[in-house]
C-alpha cells in the first residue's frame, strides 16, 4: 500500500512538471506572477485561420484585462492531445476551463473530468452536445445560417430555378448543424416552391477544406458542370469551392457563401470571386469569455449567471445550457471596410497584389 502510494504521488509530481512545461507557445502564460490561471483549449488550425489570427491573441489580452493568466493551447485537431491538454490543465488546477472543442464527445469527456476535480468549465464557440459545461459563450450560430441563405437567395433572386450546392460543415460540429438549420430557414421555402433547385447537400467531415473541394468537384460534375449558387459553411470551405469553379471558368460568376471574414475570404470578396462572409467579433466573444470566467474563478457564480442572459439547449443531453450568444453580420464587398476599421484584418495584408485596385473606391486604406 505504502508504494502504491509513492507511486501514485511520483505520477502527480511528474504530471505538474510536464504541464509547468506544455507552454511552449511564446503566447501562453503561466502562473509565476501569482495571480490565478484560466486554461483555454482551442481545437485546430488547419481549416480556419481565425483560432490562432484572431481567437488566441484577442483571448490573451481579454484575459490580461481581467487581471488573468490564461494558458492558451491548441490541440491541432487531434483529439488525443485535446485530452492531454486538458488532463495537464487540470492537473495544474487552473481555476476555469474554457473549451473550443474539436468534437462533442471530448469536449463532454473533458468537462466530466473537469467538473470530478471542481473546475468549471465554459464551452467556447462550440456547445459540446451530451456534455456537462456549466457555461456556453459563442454567437447565434442559427443566425449565421441565416445569413448566408438569405445572402445566396438575394444573389439569386432574379434567376428562377437556380442550382444551388452545399457544402456544410462537419457533422460531429453542433455549430455547423446549427449553421444548417439557419441556412434552410431562407432557402427551403424557396427549393420547396422551386425558385430555387438544391443539388445536394453535403457535410464534410473535419471541415477539410481539400476534402470540400473534392466533394464538390464530384457533385459539380455529377450535375453536368451546372451551379448557379454555392453555400459553403465557411470561408476555408468557400475558397475550396472557389478553387474549382476557377477550373471550370465560374468563378465570379457563381455567388458563393462563406464565414469568419479571414483575410483571405475577403480578398475572394474584393475579387468577385466570393459572394459574401459572416463576420463574428470574435473580440466581443472573446471578452465575453473573460468576463464570465473572471467570475467563475472569484467564486462569483451570481455574477457569472447575470452575464449569461441567454440559454442553448442541448438535445442530446436534453438540457438547457446557460449562455452568451453574439450578434453576427453579414459581409458583402460594400461591408468588407467594416471589418478592416475594427481591426481584426489589417488594410496592408489585404490590399495588396491583384485586390489592390478594388479597396480605394471602398475607402479602404
Amino acid at each position: 500500500m505504502m508504494r502504491t502510494k509513492l507511486l501514485g504521488a511520483v505520477a502527480v509530481s511528474i504530471a505538474l512538471v510536464a504541464v509547468s512545461g506544455c507552454g511552449s507557445d511564446s503566447s501562453s502564460t503561466n502562473n509565476a506572477g501569482g495571480s490565478p490561471t484560466v486554461g483555454v483549449i482551442l481545437p485546430e488550425t488547419a481549416t480556419s485561420a481565425r483560432w490562432e489570427g484572431f481567437d488566441r491573441p484577442m483571448l490573451q489580452k481579454a484575459f490580461a484585462a481581467q487581471g488573468f493568466d490564461a494558458d492558451i493551447e491548441n490541440a491541432q485537431g487531434d483529439v488525443q492531445k485535446f485530452s492531454s491538454l486538458a488532463d495537464g490543465m487540470i492537473a495544474q488546477r487552473v481555476k476555469v476551463l474554457v473549451i473550443a472543442a474539436i468534437n462533442s464527445e471530448v469536449g463532454a469527456a473533458v468537462a466530466r473530468k473537469a467538473h470530478a476535480a471542481g473546475i468549471p468549465t465554459i464551452d467556447y464557440d462550440r456547445l459540446s452536445l451530451g456534455g456537462s459545461s456549466d457555461y456556453y459563450v459563442s454567437f447565434d450560430n442559427v443566425k449565421v445560417g441565416a445569413l448566408q441563405g438569405t445572402a445566396l437567395a438575394t444573389a439569386l433572386h432574379d434567376k428562377p430555378g437556380a442550382q444551388v450546392i452545399e457544402i456544410e460543415g462537419a457533422p460531429t460540429d453542433n455549430n455547423a448543424t446549427l449553421f444548417t438549420q439557419g441556412q434552410h430557414q431562407a432557402l427551403q421555402p424557396l427549393y420547396d416552391s422551386g425558385a430555387l433547385k438544391l443539388v445536394h447537400s453535403q457535410p464534410i467531415d473535419g471541415w477539410e477544406n481539400q476534402k470540400g473541394g473534392q466533394v464538390f468537384e464530384q457533385l459539380l460534375t455529377g450535375n453536368g458542370g451546372k451551379v448557379d449558387g454555392v453555400v459553403a459553411a465557411n470561408d476555408g470551405l468557400a475558397g475550396a469551392v472557389i478553387t474549382v469553379l476557377k477550373k471550370n471558368g465560374l468563378n465570379g460568376k457563381v455567388p458563393v457563401t462563406g464565414q469568419d471574414a479571414t483575410a483571405d475570404g475577403l480578398k475572394a470578396i474584393l475579387r468577385g470571386d466570393q459572394y459574401m462572409t459572416v463576420f463574428k467579433p470574435i473580440q466581443e466573444e472573446a471578452a465575453a469569455a473573460a468576463n464570465l470566467a473572471a467570475a467563475l474563478a472569484k467564486g462569483d457564480k451570481a455574477a457569472a449567471d447575470a452575464a449569461a442572459t441567454g440559454t442553448s439547449h442541448d438535445p442530446k443531453g436534453n438540457r438547457d445550457v446557460k449562455s452568451i450568444l453574439l450578434e453576427p453580420k453579414t459581409v458583402t464587398k460594400a461591408e468588407v471596410k467594416q471589418v478592416v476599421d475594427g481591426g481584426y484584418v489589417k488594410a496592408s495584408d489585404l490590399c495588396s497584389g491583384d485586390v489592390a485596385a478594388a479597396c480605394g473606391p471602398l475607402g479602404i486604406s
